[in-house]
């Protein structure tokens, strides 16, 4: 991409995905006040940028190893993403920013990460989320924050859904959530929880998402009992476990990989 704005130097930047669901990380000393919502939706379109579901600014922190600032793909600021910290702690990592086991900021406050192994361009990552102490039940539904706005709707027919067609019409509906939420569809085959997620931001379904993953163990808690998961989404899987207390989530836990992909410069 070119620029003519004498200002903007070259940028490096990488792609790491976490089971599909793409990111592009930038590390800077400061916010540069040119990476704006548009120049942001510029480059994770896929068909005139980079292309990713979101963009995760890597900043330096005076409370712990870094700073997450992670963009959706309109070029908003969104909230927690949970495969986005696992990248973000891998690339921490990868970059030696941070040591295998490492405390970043994020929008919702403070996360612990842990590398757990590497292979090739795969680093396992077990991320640790925010308590959950409040939840909603709305019929066959589940309203939730895992760092992110979450609703989990039970259904019989995941792979016939058409996910962005009703996804759009729980994101956007007001009664819902005054600003929007993302919407989960989640079914129970052969022993597996399945789950398909419309992510608001990226306004399409992704291949994964770690809060929704999140957001539906702790569904799957709530409806059928237990405190691990193992949770399949169209991109892989993710490991979810928590500790279970009367009216709380605590030590809540996300498990899996976060592949580096290449790198190159703006």
């Amino acid at each position: 991409m070119t620029t003519n704005n004498p200002d903007r130097k070259k940028t490096t930047f990488y792609k790491y995905h976490g089971n599909g669901n793409d990111f592009i990380i930038i590390r800077q000393d400061y916010f540069p006040v040119w990476m704006n919502k548009s120049w942001i939706s510029a480059i994770c379109d896929r068909h005139f940028g980079i292309g990713a579901d979101g963009m995760i600014l890597i900043l330096p922190s005076e409370k712990t190893d870094f700073r997450m600032l992670y963009f959706n793909a309109d070029g908003l600021e969104g909230s927690m993403c949970g495969n986005g910290g696992r990248c973000a702690a891998a690339f921490a990592f990868n970059q030696g920013i941070a040591q295998k086991a490492m405390h970043f900021e994020a929008f919702d406050g403070l996360h612990e990460a842990v590398i757990l192994s590497q292979s090739g361009q795969s680093t396992m990552v077990s991320l640790q989320l925010s308590d959950v102490q409040s939840w909603q039940h709305t019929g066959d539904a589940l309203l939730i924050n895992t760092g992110s706005p979450h609703l989990v709707q039970r259904v019989d027919n995941l792979h016939e859904l058409d996910v962005v067609v009703e996804g759009r019409k729980i994101r956007y509906n007001k009664a819902i959530a005054e600003n929007g939420i993302n919407a989960n569809f989640f079914q129970i085959k052969d022993g597996l929880i399945e789950l398909r997620t419309y992510e608001r931001g990226v306004e399409a379904e992704t291949l994964s998402c770690g809060t929704g993953v999140t957001a539906a163990a702790i569904a799957a808690s709530l409806w059928y009992g237990g405190n691990s998961f193992e949770i399949s989404m169209p991109g892989g899987r993710l490991k979810v476990q928590f500790n279970v207390g009367t009216n709380s989530f605590t030590e809540i836990r996300l498990e899996g990989p976060a592949t580096f992909v290449f790198e190159g410069v703006l």
